[in-house]
């Protein structure tokens, strides 16, 4: 296997993620690896074993969409892993991205201000925070510096106690990374980040080697903020047309509950202080 056999991991990876009983098909004698055997994926995906193999191994790296829309549903991929494998392959239009920049728009830094009472900050596809309200810079003090979410979920002390359901929030984050390899895999932040992380990180490099993507999701975030307790914030994701790879998150409570009442509380402890009127 070559050392640039992306879609060649990422099919066994996925392979090795999936039981018998997850799909319904009965297991017979020992089981020399972890999860289906090459011979049940193609029977799945209904193409020949020795050809799957050739993918897995990278001596063929040219399959059709078709032969990848079979793989993908023999394997259960949602939606964006599907789309990653599409984009290992070389198969989906448009993927290479173009002209992006980290640089953050003034109208969109002026967006951001305009939710006092909700955080709001901008990433890129690495997860580097390019900008952020005073709200969101408040919500995530606890941490050394609000530079990447990737970092500080691994590697900032802060991180486990600031997530409760911390391995939720670094699958997720891992998730987030593999999604934007396939879009941009020669992305020299990309490397090195990751890099860093799988040498810094054991429960990184672990879950890195998994291969699972996924774009953000809307599930709540459960955080606990050393000035006003527990937090469970939803949160929504927009993209940015003027800044492909740039992505708006805007976090937000339940109005009257107590996470609405205690991000109220941290904002106001976090204010900047009003200077004395002449």
């Amino acid at each position: 296997m070559t050392d640039d056999n992306r879609l060649g991991e990422y099919l066994r990876a996925r392979r090795a993620a999936l039981r018998p009983q997850d799909i319904g098909i009965a297991s017979h004698g020992v089981r020399r690896v972890a999860g289906l055997r090459r011979e049940e994926v193609a029977v799945l995906a209904g193409v020949n074993a020795d050809y799957y193999t050739r993918l897995e191994q990278g001596r063929e790296r040219h399959p059709s969409a078709q032969v990848l829309d079979a793989l993908g549903r023999a394997l259960h991929l949602c939606p964006d892993a599907h789309a990653h494998l599409h984009r290992l392959a070389g198969t989906t239009p448009g993927t290479r991205p173009t002209g992006t920049t980290d640089r953050v728009h003034p109208a969109l830094r002026q967006l951001l201000d305009g939710y006092p009472a909700a955080p709001a900050f901008v990433v890129n596809r690495t997860l580097d925070v390019l900008a952020a309200n005073a709200l969101a810079e408040a919500l995530h003090s606890p941490f050394e510096r609000m530079d990447n979410l990737a970092r500080m979920t691994f590697l900032d002390p802060a991180g486990r106690r600031f997530h409760t359901r911390w391995r939720r929030a670094a699958e997720a984050v891992v998730a987030h990374l593999r999604e934007a390899a396939g879009v941009d895999p020669d992305n020299p932040r990309l490397r090195d980040l990751t890099r860093g992380l799988t040498e810094r990180s054991a429960d990184f490099a672990v879950l890195w080697s998994s291969h699972v993507v996924r774009g953000k999701t809307r599930e709540a975030k459960h955080l606990l903020h050393p000035d006003v307790g527990p937090l469970e914030l939803a949160y929504e994701t927009f993209d940015v047309r003027a800044e492909p790879g740039q992505q708006l998150v805007i976090y937000q409570a339940e109005p009257g509950s107590s996470s609405a009442r205690s991000l109220s509380l941290l904002g106001s402890l976090h204010a900047a202080p009003v200077p004395p009127a002449r």
